[in-house]
């Protein structure tokens, strides 16, 4: 492994350049360990964050670069990596970004600092061999709305999950929906996903969805105020929400009825803390709360009659 010059600022350079690219990926793995950094909204773990930086400057896939690790890595590459991880460390910029790269449901993204790096739970919903369908009663949904598209990755992948389906992407923010629609672009489904600027459901077709599904705004003002420099670079519209977390969900609980169509069903994630003030709060909600194979939940589930009839009460 290439020795790192711990004399430096907190970039910690290699000193000398690591001879082999298994080695330079190590060493690169072992900065971003030693430096005091948060990987929760990005890809987990160090060694992640190196393999996808040093395959990002070679221009390989990770199964490529698998392929060349007993390589010597050149001068102009090691500079390029220098450099980012120089961003990474003393800027706290989230390594997504500064790849403009993130992964979702097994597909790739393009991503910016205008939309929240995608990472959310029902993404697991898409892994179940059942999935939404169990959530549908086995009804393949036609017409699908994803609420706060941010990058448009779950508009995406409902629109690869179902192929006959017609999207709708909404989202506030002009900067997110650009990143949508590079996205939709890139993964060819364009002409199946509509993008489009709303306030929640100002554009959105009433009676209409078979399936809503949205990621919104839901960490609570004290909460955010806590979270690393790392989400700080991401839109703070797109984390926070209010006292409760709940400046968002609230409305979209009461307005969502009539935007579904008879038996149509809202996916909503909402994360841990507010999953407990909703318990608390409204412990007669008919929420279906999802269980994951990581034992938590976060995300509920609610069917349009029972939701309704809730809101009436």
């Amino acid at each position: 492994m290439g020795k790192l010059n711990n004399n430096s600022s907190s970039s910690l350079r290699f000193q000398p350049r690591a001879a082999r690219v298994d080695a330079w990926v190590a060493a690169v793995a072992e900065a971003l360990d030693a430096a005091d950094l948060s990987f929760d909204n990005g890809w987990q773990e160090p060694l992640a964050e190196a393999e996808l930086l040093v395959a990002h400057v070679l221009g390989l896939t990770l199964d490529e670069l698998d392929a060349r690790l007993g390589e010597a890595p050149d001068a102009a590459a090691d500079a390029r990596v220098q450099a980012l991880l120089s961003q990474r460390i003393d800027e706290r910029i989230p390594m997504p970004y500064l790849l403009q790269q993130a992964w979702f449901a097994g597909r790739s993204y393009y991503i910016d600092e205008r939309v929240l790096i995608p990472r959310s739970r029902i993404e697991n919903i898409l892994d179940d061999d059942e999935g939404f369908l169990a959530l549908t009663h086995g009804r393949k949904p036609r017409r699908i709305l994803d609420l706060c598209t941010g990058s448009g990755c779950l508009a995406i992948a409902l629109a690869h999950a179902f192929p006959e389906a017609q999207v709708d992407a909404l989202d506030i923010s002009a900067g997110a929906l650009q990143v949508t629609r590079i996205n939709c672009e890139r993964h060819g489904v364009g002409e199946r996903v509509q993008v489009m600027a709303s306030n929640l459901f100002q554009a959105a077709h009433r009676a209409c969805y078979d399936l809503i599904v949205t990621n919104p705004p839901y960490v609570p003002t004290a909460v955010y105020a806590g979270l690393p420099a790392e989400f700080k670079r991401e839109p703070a519209i797109a984390l926070e929400a209010g006292a409760d977390g709940l400046w968002l969900v609230e409305p979209i609980l009461r307005q969502a009825p009539d935007y579904l169509t008879e038996g149509g069903v809202l996916v909503c994630e909402v994360g841990d803390d507010v999953e407990e003030i909703m318990r608390a709060r409204w412990p007669d909600a008919p929420l279906e709360w999802l269980m994951f194979h990581f034992g938590g939940s976060g995300v509920f589930a609610v069917w349009r009659e029972q939701l309704a009839r809730w809101n009436s009460l």
